[in-house]
């Protein structure tokens, strides 16, 4: 505290020497003669004017962050016109005037009432002018001045940045750049040595050092090695003052790394590795892992693993694990203890990645013995072949041997070995096998022609050990022999012509055999010897498994003989050979004189020879045409004739209909009056025909009608049936016509019961009793009512 009062007061003496300084200057310059108001004499006598600036001033200047107790004298302003007596007034205007800065309207001193900040406002532009006090007249122009604020160091250096974090490789040369750090100083750069700043490394010796001036870091020691220490913290200091005692100071930390380069190689920890693997392992199956250590990181650590020597090298193989750096040791070929119980392999790791610069530091590789012991295991019965393939005869007797199949167990115990065949191959059983030696034999006649191959397979188990299985494919070809005729490639059915000429070839047939090629063609096509003379056909044979069937005399007649079957013998090429007898089946057919068949149908023969096919069809289409027209015209006329029967009142019409929605009952127009129903002796008159006249009247036969008294409905309807069906003056209308509900007006009333709780009626309806059985049913609902009354 002591420290700053004193620069202050040294910065206040600076100020008041400035201040002299302007004020000697003014009256320097107040001692020179006034023009004002006077006059000069020019050439020829001519009297020069010339206005003097009234009154002068200097830059003024103001110490900032004065904090003294009275306000800071910044200077005085006064005009050559003032005399004194008060009659001038000095105005001040501007920056800051009135605020910051005052003026004694009557000396002119200026004096600054505010602490200054040069960071905030370094100068301050203002305008003076004398005017009379009375009126308020300016007695000079306005002019400007300048009042600066003079800087302190009271500003401390600041870094851009609280951390910096930087990066350098390992085993950098001494003096290799890692940053730049830049501190800045808001004090005035221009005075003084406040904003001059010198650069020094507080923390991180000696490992590296800052440049003064520029703020870079460089290294300071050699060889620094990642391994040992990755991460540096380092604590730089910017002093202003040019780093002078006295001066301010701002520090920043810088955190330096050390990036990796390949300056290790890789190192096996042990010198020798054992791993076991058993016999029964598969190829691909991993046996055990090596791993070399090597410090690097990144692509400096990567490590390749390969064998490079020993008597494994066929039977293993190595590969890398990426992300654990380890080498896999896996198994490339089938183990057998029983051969070879150990292996021993030479392991080379090296690094992927070299850098040139540290070659020097090499060989960047390294190499470890790995020894493998293979363990005996239980293996399953091993065949002596991977398949087996076997021939016997087709037909061949029940027992014959198709051949021998052997196992071994491969431990050292040998144990013994039973063989089976795996009935899943073998559904039919064609085959049995011995299970003490493995021989194979037929148990029925295999045919060549149904399967020409059996695969099965055979399973061979150790005696003493179930569960230790070995199987094996097993392919049986059946040898065929001759055992099946040729006979026709197809259903052959042969044409001839009537007028076909004499040696004219009509059909070639060929042959087909089931047998083997060996036993098959080549086919020999000939007749039987009975009719090797045919006086109709002959055969010749091509020699090309196919025959020529020709004719041998001309002209056939289907009157005579329509139909011809010519036995053909063929022979195949087998040892012994065999033959069948086919025969060919020949129509005679009618044909054009180009020889393109007409008919084959005797029955055809009858008909005009003028007359083909196509014209048959076309008389019959004609035919079927006419007759379609003759029905539609006989349709149309029938439905515009009028009713046929004409009853006197009404057209009644007994046809059965079925309506949707229900009739009128007896009130209906359209329906027979239900009277006749009940009283049918009253419908036994004549009924004309409109369309005809009858010969005769039918007069109904006595005995049919029923007695008017006892009507029996059933024989009523039956009835008159018999009438409608016997009499050939009425039309078949002898339908019923039906309706859904009853209607009303009917004088035989309702038949529902649904209202017969509620009503009175005392209608008897014993009558139903006489209606015969079809109702029956309303006789028990309503004739026997009071029978139903008395019994409730």
């Amino acid at each position: 505290m002591k420290k700053d009062h004193c620069l202050h007061a040294a910065l206040l003496c600076l100020g008041v020497l400035c201040y002299s300084h302007g004020l000697s200057t003014e009256k320097l310059n107040h001692s020179r003669p006034s023009l004002h108001g006077h006059h000069e004499k020019g050439k020829e006598g001519q009297v020069l004017h010339r206005s003097k600036r009234g009154w002068v001033w200097n830059q003024f200047f103001v110490i900032e962050e004065y904090t003294g107790p009275d306000p800071v004298l910044v200077g005085r302003l006064h005009s050559d016109i003032d005399s004194g007596d008060g009659n001038i007034k000095y105005i001040l205007s501007g920056e800051g005037a009135g605020i910051i800065f005052v003026i004694d309207d009557k000396s002119g001193n200026i004096h600054a009432t505010k602490t200054l900040d040069r960071e905030e406002r370094a100068q301050y532009t203002l305008t003076a002018q004398a005017v009379d006090r009375n009126t308020n007249r300016p007695l000079e122009p306005p002019s400007e001045f300048i009042v600066k604020v003079q800087d302190i160091n009271d500003n401390p250096p600041e870094f851009l940045h609280e951390n910096y974090h930087a990066n350098v490789p390992e085993r950098s040369n001494v003096g290799t750049s890692v940053i730049q750090v830049t501190a800045s100083d808001a004090d005035d750069p221009t005075y003084g040595n406040s904003a001059k700043l010198v650069y020094s490394i507080l923390e991180g010796q000696p490992y590296f050092s800052v440049e003064a001036q520029t703020g870079i870091i460089r290294t300071a020691l050699p060889n620094m090695d990642r391994e040992a220490k990755e991460e540096y913290h380092v604590v730089i200091q910017a002093k202003d003052m040019g780093g002078h005692m006295g001066g301010l100071s701002g520090t920043t930390k810088v955190t330096i790394t050390l990036t990796d380069v390949n300056d290790n190689p890789p190192k096996f920890p042990q010198s020798v590795y054992q791993m076991s693997v058993s016999e029964a392992a598969v190829p691909g199956e991993e046996v055990g892992r090596v791993k070399a250590k090597d410090p690097d990181i990144g692509e400096n650590g990567l490590v390749a693993y390969s064998i490079i020597d020993g008597d494994g090298m066929d039977m293993f193989e190595i590969t890398t694990d990426y992300e654990t750096q380890e080498g896999v040791v896996k198994l490339k070929k089938t183990l057998d203890y029983e051969t070879k119980k150990s292996y021993s392999l030479k392991v080379e790791a090296a690094n992927v990645h070299i850098d040139p610069k540290f070659i020097s530091n090499g060989p960047f590789k390294d190499t470890v013995t790995v020894k493998i012991a293979v363990e005996d295991a239980d293996e399953p019965p091993v065949f002596l072949k991977p398949s087996y393939i076997f021939e016997v005869q087709e037909n061949a007797a029940s027992g014959t041997v198709v051949g021998k199949v052997h196992a071994k167990d491969p431990d050292a115990a040998n144990s013994a070995i039973r063989y089976s065949i795996d009935r899943h191959t073998d559904l039919e059983r064609y085959f049995v096998i011995n299970a003490e030696d493995g021989n194979i034999k037929t148990i029925k006649a295999l045919d060549r022609e149904e399967m020409a191959w059996h695969n099965i397979s055979v399973f061979a188990v150790e005696v003493h050990k179930q569960h230790q299985e070995a199987k094996v494919p097993v392919a049986i070809k059946v040898v065929d022999v001759n055992d099946n005729a040729p006979k026709f490639a197809a259903a052959y059915e042969a044409f001839v012509c009537e007028n076909a000429r004499s040696n004219q070839q009509f059909i070639t047939i060929s042959a087909d055999d089931k047998d083997d090629s060996a036993n098959g063609p080549r086919f020999i096509f000939s007749l039987p010897p009975e009719i090797i003379h045919n006086p109709n056909f002959t055969l010749r044979d091509n020699r090309d498994n196919t025959a020529s069937v020709l004719v041998r005399r001309e002209g056939f007649s289907r009157q005579k003989q329509d139909l011809y079957l010519l036995p053909i013998v063929i022979s195949d090429g087998g040892v012994p050979p065999l033959s069948s007898t086919n025969t060919l089946t020949i129509r005679v057919c009618g044909c054009d004189s180009g020889g393109s068949l007409l008919s084959c149908n005797a029955e055809a023969y009858i008909l005009n020879a003028g007359l083909s096919t196509g014209a048959l069809i076309a008389i019959l289409a004609c035919i079927v045409i006419l007759l379609v027209i003759v029905v539609l015209f006989v349709t149309l006329k029938r439905q515009k004739k009028e009713p046929l029967i004409v009853f006197e009142e009404e057209d009644v019409r007994e046809n059965i209909i079925t309506y949707d929605d229900e009739g009128g009952g007896e009130e209906d127009t359209e329906a027979f009056d239900i009277a006749t129903l009940q009283n049918p002796d009253g419908i036994n008159g004549f009924i004309p025909r409109k369309d005809i006249k009858p010969e005769y009247q039918y007069l109904p036969r006595p005995g049919l009608r029923p007695a008017p008294n006892s009507v029996d409905v059933d024989d009523f309807i039956n009835t008159r049936i018999q009438e409608a069906d016997n009499d050939p003056t009425a039309p078949p209308y002898d339908s019923i016509q039906i309706y859904g509900y009853e209607g009303r007006g009917s004088v035989a009333g309702s038949l529902s019961s649904l209202e017969s709780a509620t009503t009175d009626s005392d209608l008897d309806y014993d009558y139903l009793q006489n209606w015969g059985p079809r109702f029956k049913k309303l006789a028990d609902l309503y004739g026997s009512k009071d029978t139903f009354d008395d019994d409730s």
